[in-house]
Formats: C-alpha cells, structure tokens, sequence
C-alpha cells in the first residue's frame, strides 16, 4: 500500500477576481484529494466551494466500508444535495454551484470522481495524460480532436460548462452526473488536481515541465504552478493541489536519456567528419608522390 505522498497546494485569487472561489482540501493519511471551483459570482461561489469541501470532507471520515466508487459517489452526491439545499432556503443563493475533482488513493489505485471542468492530470515515466474530461462544449470538441489544445484554451466558449455540482438534487449513481475514473497508481507517478484558471492558461506541456522541477516539495510545485499562470495573464482564480508517489523523481528519467542520445550522435558525427578529413588528406598525399615520381 502506498503511504508515503507528499502532497501539497496552493490557490490565488488571480490577476482580474476580486475574490477566491475556488477551494481545496486533502487528507494525505486517507489518500483523499479535492479541488472545487465555485459558481453563482462572489459571496455565492465561495459558499457553493467551501460547503462542498465541508460535505465531502465529512462523508469520506464517516464512510462506511464500501468500495471506492461507491464512497466516491456518496461525497459528490452529498456536496450536491447539500449546496441544492441551501439554495432552496434562500432565494438570494438559488442558482449557486461548482464543479470539483475528487481523488482517493489507495492500495496503488486511484479512484476519481469528476463533474465539470477542473482537470486531473496523471504523471509518469515522463508523460503527462488528462484522466479527466471537461464537460463542456469546448472540452468534448478537444478531447474529439476537433481542437486544438491551444485552439481550447482561446476559446470564447471555454468556461461553459453542462454539469455541476449543486443546481439541482441529484442521486449517487444518477446517469450523467459523476465521471468515475479508476487506474493503477504507480509509486514513481504523481498527480495534479487543479481548477481551469490554471489550465486556460498553461498548456500540459508546461505544466509537465514545471512538475519535472520537483525534489521532493510538493507545495513548491504547487505555488510555482499557481505563479506561471499568473505572470500568463491569471484570469481566473488558480488552484493546483500536487501529489507524489514516494519513489517520483520529477523530470529526471524523462530528460537524461535524451539528452545522452543527442551527444551519442553528436560525438559520432564528430568522428565521422574527423575520419573523412584523414582519409582525403591521404589521398592527396598519394596522388602528390606519384605525380613526382613519375615525373610530370
């Protein structure tokens, strides 16, 4: 069983907001990850983000034994139900929401469970693979190929969404709701929750490059991936939450191994240019001798 994450987090405002809606929470000893962004604008986004942390914060500490889908589920639903409900009370809050990344690692698998836009990204041997899908008109033509990567995120349309957490009741296994997503965690693999105010504005390759700077500071990760989007432009809140596997080495195995083979090629071309320059030399040499010798 993998125990040993090093997990860390950080959020921003941003450039533009004048307020957070995004919020985060991790329990590193469970192997539970959340990142929520809030919706409904100001006072009402903040509340829809920090009620679904409270609700699925109290879920997975009083699960019962289940499977890991099944406890997945019940937060989200309970997130949900909870923000549908205030909303119901008070008229002023009708309307509010979010959309959230849930993760649960345990014995070397990972569950997740997703509704909306913020992003979970999987790192290993080097490569970086988005496990999640975006719900958005924007999302489902990138995932199809019909975008871009950059073309996406300069899209007018690319905060739209079509699902979320909270606008109206919802049960745990309701068809088209929760994405559930299950693999195998690696001890040598990491990974990234994060809320689109980061990805808008950081393709994965840049985000790839900077989670290869890790040695061993999860929170530095974090904070240098919440600066880069900002000194991007930081239009939206940011929120990273990064964890590692207790044998992942950033960028080191991704990196040397090229490296090495372009100074192999370098050195033989090398060597191939100095032979060349022999064996020409020699030649000359030789046509020079018999010309004197033979005296013309």
């Amino acid at each position: 069983m993998i125990t040993a994450f090093q997990a860390g987090a950080a959020t921003h405002t941003g450039l533009l907001r004048s307020c957070n809606e995004d919020r985060y929470w991790m329990d590193a000893e469970r192997g539970v990850f959340l990142v929520v962004d809030g919706m409904g604008g100001q006072a009402a986004g903040e509340l829809a983000a920090e009620t679904a942390v409270d609700a699925v914060r109290e879920s997975m500490a009083g699960a019962t034994p289940a499977s890991a889908e099944a406890r997945v589920r019940k937060a989200i639903a309970s997130a949900n139900n909870r923000i549908c409900g205030l909303g119901e009370e008070h008229l002023e809050l009708r309307g509010m929401a979010c959309v959230l990344t849930l993760a649960l690692l345990e014995e070397e698998r990972i569950t997740i469970g997703h509704v909306g836009d913020s992003r979970l990204y999987l790192v290993w041997k080097g490569n970086i693979r988005k496990l999640t899908s975006d719900h958005s008109p924007v999302g489902e033509s990138e995932d199809a190929g019909e975008l871009s990567e950059e073309e996406a995120m300069q899209h007018p349309r690319r905060n739209e969404v079509f699902r979320d957490v909270g606008s109206r009741r919802r049960s745990p296994g309701e068809e088209g709701f929760i994405e559930i997503r299950t693999c195998r965690f690696h001890p040598d693999a990491a990974i990234l929750l994060c809320s689109d105010g980061l990805t808008d504005l950081l393709t994965a390759s840049e985000v790839r490059a900077i989670v290869g700077r890790y040695a061993g500071d999860a929170a530095r990760v974090a904070g240098e991936l919440v600066e880069a989007a900002n000194l991007a432009g930081g239009s939206d809140n940011i929120t990273a939450l990064f964890v590692a596997g207790p044998q992942f080495r950033g960028g080191a195995g991704a990196t040397r191994p090229r490296t090495s083979t372009t100074r192999v090629r370098r050195r033989s071309r090398l060597f191939t240019g100095r032979m060349a320059f022999l064996v020409y030399g020699l030649l000359l040499a030789m046509a020079v001798w018999a010309f004197r010798k033979g005296g013309w």
